[in-house]
């Protein structure tokens, strides 16, 4: 690892010696090792110093920079950092669950066969608690109950609504990526908030994002069953 004297790593870094320590006064550089009197500098000061100095080119001030580096610094996870953590952390899926037996649950899908509930779980519909199951999504649980006793098979639905879940995999893929491309038309690329204000916007820009296409893709998927369903009646009794 190199290793700097105070003059050069500010030189590499691009500032001063004045900025260096006064960023280690913040709390912003850690202290140096000493050599008898003689400050020793490494790398990893540098690579601090150019993250302080490519912050405050984008507009952040010492005190933001300083919440940042002690947010890293315990561990705490970047959305946490840039304060979105609320909107990005909370679960966007708020399907209604119930705690029933193992019993109960083999009673609704008609099943006892340990790998229909390993795919369920991979599904992320149930989940296995000691003897019993949480049911994660009890509406869709309950709903393959009702197929199965109008006749479907639960492997049936378990591959087709798989697909199902795999094809809305690319639609969400699609609409994240449309706010992170938002963010970076009216932002710049690599922008995180600064400030409550900014932060307030992300969030708001999310929730409605999610809001606005929970509801298109509920109707959207109405209106391409109603589509489909039609064409398929028609074949059926061409047939």
């Amino acid at each position: 690892m190199t290793e700097y004297r105070i003059d050069d790593l500010a030189r590499a870094a691009g500032t001063t010696t004045r900025n260096v320590r006064g960023y280690q006064d913040r709390g912003l550089l850690p202290r140096p090792a000493k050599r008898g009197r003689i400050a020793i500098y490494t790398d990893n000061h540098l690579a601090r110093l150019t993250l302080i100095n490519d912050l405050l080119k984008r507009g952040y001030n010492a005190r933001h920079i300083a919440d940042f580096i002690k947010g890293m610094q315990r561990g705490d996870g970047l959305a946490k950092v840039l304060g979105v953590e609320e909107i990005l952390s909370e679960p966007w899926s708020k399907a209604p669950s119930e705690r029933v037996s193992s019993a109960t649950l083999q009673s609704i899908v008609s099943s006892i066969d340990p790998k229909d509930f390993e795919k369920m779980a991979a599904m992320g519909l149930i989940e296995a608690d000691g003897d019993d199951y949480l049911l994660l999504d009890r509406d869709t649980v309950y709903g393959f109950g009702r197929l199965i006793e109008l006749g479907l098979n639960l492997g049936s639905l378990i591959d087709l609504f798989g697909r199902l879940d795999g094809n809305l995999d690319a639609a969400a893929a699609t609409l994240i990526g449309a706010a992170r491309d938002e963010f970076e038309a009216r932002r710049g690329k690599g922008w995180v908030p600064r400030g409550d204000e900014e932060s307030e916007w992300a969030a708001i820009l999310l929730n409605e994002m999610r809001s606005v296409a929970t509801k298109a893709a509920h109707n959207a998927l109405n209106r391409a069953m109603d589509r489909t369903l039609a064409e398929e009646l028609k074949d059926y009794l061409r047939g």
